[in-house]
């Protein structure tokens, strides 16, 4: 079966493997886009086929508003991923991707009857755990320290004020949609669960990563990498083995 991703306004595909016989679908962390998923992508063509979901409000969809809504981000990237169903199919997430992905495989399962293969949650603490946020109530100048903070962007890009100003709309909607999120009392997926945190994470406490056991019914692990919030820089090619051999066998 042939897809073209050519027509769908929200999936980004950057190295097409169309004899793969699995599928990772990517959602990105706050202020993220799916360019973000590229190197993994590399990484893992041609033995995955790898999409990415592009949230409104930034890059090549800057024009459209941002959601700030985990349930309307999830309920988009469904809607964009029903046509990628044909073969196995698994979710990764990081940080805000990770609640989006993990809201996502509700969905298909609540809505489509579909469980995905499994469940990639890196960078984000289980749903079941909470802390007091308010980023997104923050002026700008607030909200650019957050992201200095978790060291997640360049600090070039961070020094030049016309771009980050081109996303600040992004990482606050980001933010608003992340920090207002409160999940259904016992909401479990039955898919397999794979977390993946950061040793020096302080966005994420091994005993918050752990707790991603109480989401599913099907198992859960936790696999601990060196480095803090965005971990997944420096680990990338282990990262990839590590999907690789979940969805390959």
């Amino acid at each position: 079966m042939t897809i073209n991703t050519a027509k769908n306004t929200v999936v980004r595909q950057f190295h097409p493997a169309p004899q793969a016989p699995a599928r990772l679908v990517c959602l990105a962390h706050a202020g993220g886009s799916a360019s973000a998923y590229l190197p993994l992508s590399r990484e893992l063509s041609p033995r995955v086929d790898v999409l990415a979901v592009q949230y409104p409000g930034r890059q090549d969809r800057r024009a459209e508003p941002c959601l700030t809504d985990i349930s309307d981000l999830a309920a988009e990237a469904v809607t964009a991923i029903l046509p990628f169903l044909d073969r196995p199919t698994a979710l990764f997430g990081h940080s805000m991707g990770a609640t989006v992905a993990f809201e996502a495989a509700r969905l298909l399962e609540r809505e489509h009857g579909h469980t995905v293969t499994r469940l990639f949650v890196s960078g984000r603490r289980a749903p079941c755990t909470t802390r007091p946020e308010s980023v997104h109530r923050r002026d700008d100048d607030g909200l650019l320290a957050e992201i200095r903070l978790l060291s997640g962007t360049d600090s070039a890009i961070l020094a030049d004020d016309e771009i980050m100003r081109m996303a600040l709309p992004a990482l606050r909607g980001d933010y608003t949609a992340i920090e207002t999120y409160r999940p259904e009392p016992g909401a479990v997926t039955a898919a397999p669960i794979t977390v993946l945190t950061g040793s020096d994470d302080i966005r994420t406490s091994a005993d918050e990563a752990a707790a991603w056991a109480r989401h599913t019914t099907a198992g859960c692990a936790v696999h601990t990498y060196t480095g803090g919030h965005f971990f997944l820089t420096g680990h990338r090619a282990a990262v990839a083995r590590l999907v690789a051999r979940h969805l390959l066998g």
